[in-house]
């Protein structure tokens, strides 16, 4: 049975060509693993302090510095079934709040809902439990002028069994906007007379090297605001290890290329295979064109073992449900790009109406209809859902979080209101004019 990712490209040619449909409609079906027995968790309450505080960063060689908004704090690498005690501190001259991506079934720590946003000079302090292992990302969300752009940080759960590897890297592409002076024009304002720049892991490309049948974990995360971005590996098999943060099937990335939706996660294993000196380009395309953007090389350092590993089987699971009912499934319909009812982060309020209200236990299934004349980028908080077939009759074998939908399409997502609470609904068009706009929903 072949099985093609929901990251995988369309792309055919070795230059990887890539439309603008082909990349925004690569977002396909992927095979997610059987569910593992629950394994055991790790106990404990560990202490992060993290602050939104202003910094520099240097994005064109020999051009002064950009002006951002940064997450300080120590490394976000924490064990499956751990606490986490925030506190999260505003270093900036506007309001604040902290959005950790991925993370399901936390309503305490909802920004806007349950967390109010933290003025200039306070600071707020609640509970993080680490249900799943995965690739999530915290970032610190700016209300105000928004005169700066904040960088996302990625958060690491490591699960308690053992995974062979020999390293464990992120790749977090950033996306920017830069006036001919090098000043920023943030994400929601019009970018006239500006040019992309992309960052990888805050620098310009991305070196890697690793000695002969070395495995690499590549956590590919598109902190870009508001793009589809595809990233290829030349000339080497890819294999997708999981998406948004939950485990999937091992398979192929289609010609090594990755589809990522903002704010979306793709997990990869490489080995770093052939003689000392080879390279395995690393490509971008933003829906204009490609570019290489950095290299994986092997190494003159002695080979790790006489071959590689053998292929990886799948990741342990997260214990997310084998089945949705979806006959017995609460139904809602949510229009996408239209202005009623969907507000700016600057004007939400709790006490608006919600969305849509699910009792905890029962399936939902969401029909996302897209009203906007471009693509419009969906992301629900709280819990992962699938992707229903087109005749609604079964589903695509993957979780999201994260789903980007063409103008004029309707997709269809379920999941299991299985965590009681309130929780944030997100849309944004893939314009860097576009506002974020925000509704919630409640499970009870």
């Amino acid at each position: 049975m072949v099985r093609i990712g929901p990251m995988a490209s369309p792309v055919s040619s070795p230059d990887f060509t890539l439309t603008r449909r082909e990349l925004m409609t690569a977002i396909g079906a992927a095979a997610l693993c059987p569910v593992w027995p629950a394994t055991g968790s790790a106990q404990g309450r560990t202490a992060v302090a993290l602050q939104a505080k202003a910094d520099r960063l240097a994005l064109r060689p020999g051009g002064p510095e950009t002006p951002v908004v940064s997450l300080a704090g120590g490394e976000l690498r924490f064990k499956r079934g751990e606490t986490l005690e925030v506190s999260f501190g505003n270093e900036l001259a506007v309001g604040a709040t902290l959005d950790c991506r991925g993370l399901d079934g936390v309503p305490a720590a909802q920004p806007l809902i349950s967390r109010a946003p933290i003025v200039p000079g306070a600071k707020d302090t609640f509970q993080l439990p680490l249900r799943h292992a995965g690739t999530f990302l915290c970032e610190p969300c700016l209300l105000g002028d928004g005169s700066l752009q904040a960088r996302p940080r990625a958060l690491i759960v490591t699960g308690n069994s053992p995974v062979a590897l020999d390293r464990d890297e992120i790749v977090l592409i950033e996306e920017w906007r830069l006036r001919a002076d090098g000043t920023p024009v943030p994400p929601g304002s019009d970018p006239k007379d500006t040019t992309p720049i992309h960052t990888f892991n805050g620098k310009s490309s991305f070196e890697l090297s690793a000695p002969a049948n070395a495995r690499l974990r590549l956590r590919f995360i598109n902190g870009s605001q508001r793009s589809v971005l595809a990233v290829k590996l030349e000339n080497i098999d890819t294999r997708v290890m999981a998406i948004d943060g939950q485990p999937a099937e091992p398979f192929p990335a289609r010609n090594g290329a990755l589809v990522l939706a903002p704010g979306s996660r793709t997990d990869v294993f490489v080995d770093a295979v052939g003689p000392a000196g080879t390279s395995f380009l690393i490509l971008l395309h933003d829906g204009k064109q490609a570019r290489p953007v950095g290299k994986l090389t092997v190494s003159g350092e002695p080979p790790l073992r006489p071959a590689p590993f053998p292929p990886a089987p799948p990741l342990p699971g997260n214990d997310l449900p084998a089945q949705l009912d979806l006959k017995a499934a609460a139904r809602f319909d949510l229009a996408l790009g239209a202005p009623a009812d969907w507000v700016q982060p600057a004007e939400f309020k709790p006490s608006s109406a919600p969305a849509f209200q699910a009792k905890a236990g029962r399936p939902v299934v969401l029909a996302l209809a897209n009203r906007a004349t471009v693509a419009t980028v969906f992301h629900l908080h709280g819990h992962h859902f699938r992707l229903l077939d087109r005749l609604d009759d079964g589903w695509k074998p993957f979780w999201l979080d994260t789903l980007a939908i063409e103008p004029g399409q309707t997709q269809r997502v379920a999941f299991l209101a299985e965590y009681p609470g309130r929780y944030l609904i997100e849309q944004v068009a893939t314009d860097w004019a576009a506002p974020r706009l925000l509704r919630w929903y409640s499970v009870q």
